[in-house]
């Protein structure tokens, strides 16, 4: 797995006037953060029906814009050359993404991602197969376009606010209804938005360079070093614990005399240490989503993201929200400190965690569309916050 990077969006001019004459008036490339199909215009409003149009829209925008996927196994290198003994400068995993920007003895220059070499023909596909392919290879997301959107329990003005998303977010797309999309918030949350205040987009994965994959399985080996450590300096405490049963009662009252200093010391430690601990999840902002993931570089759960980040300053947290909600010390949300999980629920279950990085902000892995990003910490109704020290 590996996040999606994402360098064009193709945006549509126009409406759907009719399906019989279905138009493209102009197509205009756009910076952006993913190769991304946008069919906002198309969708809004769009009967059931209008499906076929919308698919022809993606298939005239992938010819018209040089879309090819790759179709292998595992990956096709990327090359500076024309030519298999040229310098590796990149990969292209299975179904993801490329720009074609020419073609050369049976190889293709590509852009994709922060990657621009070349592929052999034999692995891309183009045409028509790229457009098969695109229909199922895309992940459709809505990109909020108000500055609050409200996510409800069913496709109804008059249902049940679930939570409330800022502009500028986005969230996976599960279902298209007819003014409505139904999306996911989080691993477990799934409600309807309406497609009046969204953008509907369809994004594709792409490549990642040898320095990018160089310092994702760089940073894989520190956290495997960080987590043996970790258990190591656990097996050790625990057996200390166990010896520190015999030890007289003078002891034990020497040890209490001093513990208003030294709770003052540890205290102090880990405000600084919260800090860094906000400090060093930023870093990984865009990286992806991965359910059951550990990954802070190949992909994460969110739960997976805070144990992992915890690990690195080689604190022990459990594996899951609703475990790691039983732990450390229990804080008021009106006492915040960077470096302080805060806790999210549906239903009155522990669904989702984040990391408070301060400034009412947190960060967290959120859904697979959204991959690791910042939002403001009451982006949902947080129901609890714990310290960890």
């Amino acid at each position: 797995m590996f996040k999606f990077k994402k360098v064009a969006t193709f945006l549509i001019v126009g409406t759907l006037a009719a399906l019989a004459r279905a138009t493209m008036v102009q197509a205009e490339e756009m910076p952006m953060a993913g190769i991304a199909v946008v069919l906002d215009d198309f969708y809004v409003n769009a009967e059931n029906s209008d499906e076929t149009a919308v698919n022809k829209l993606m298939e005239e925008i992938t010819i018209q814009n040089n879309l090819a996927f790759a179709q292998v196994n595992n990956y096709v290198n990327i090359r500076s050359k024309a030519s298999e003994e040229s310098k590796i400068v990149g990969k292209l995993y299975d179904n993801a993404a490329a720009t074609i920007l020419g073609e050369k003895n049976g190889w293709y220059k590509i852009k994709s991602g922060s990657v621009t070499g070349y592929i052999n023909g034999d692995y891309l596909v183009t045409g028509e197969k790229a457009v098969s392919i695109a229909k199922k290879v895309g992940n459709k997301v809505a990109v909020v376009d108000t500055t609050t959107l409200k996510v409800r329990e069913k496709a109804s003005t008059d249902s049940t606010v679930l939570t409330l998303i800022a502009i500028g977010d986005d969230l996976k797309v599960t279902k298209e209804l007819e003014g409505w999309a139904k999306v996911q918030v989080d691993e477990n949350t799934y409600g309807f938005v309406s497609t009046d205040y969204v953008k509907l987009q369809t994004t594709y994965e792409e490549a990642i360079s040898i320095e990018e994959e160089r310092q994702r399985l760089a940073e894989e080996q520190a956290s495997n070093q960080a987590e043996n450590q970790s258990q190591s300096q656990n097996q050790s405490s625990s057996s200390s614990s166990n010896g520190s049963n015999s030890t007289t009662k003078g002891s034990s009252s020497s040890r209490n005399s001093s513990s208003s200093s030294s709770s003052s010391s540890s205290s102090s430690n880990y405000s600084s240490s919260g800090s860094s601990i906000a400090d060093y999840a930023v870093q990984f902002v865009g990286n992806p989503y991965v359910w059951g993931g550990t990954s802070l570089t190949n992909g994460a759960d969110c739960s997976g993201f805070t144990q992992s980040v915890f690990r690195k300053f080689g604190i022990s947290i459990p594996r899951t929200s609703r475990t790691q909600a039983t732990g450390g010390t229990r804080v008021s949300l009106d006492n915040l400190r960077a470096g302080d999980l805060i806790f999210y629920a549906r239903g009155g279950t522990i669904n989702h965690v984040g990391i408070y990085i301060g400034g009412g902000q947190v960060i967290s892995a959120s859904s697979p569309s959204t991959g690791i990003r910042i939002t403001s910490y009451n982006y949902r109704t947080p129901v609890k916050a714990v310290r960890y020290n």
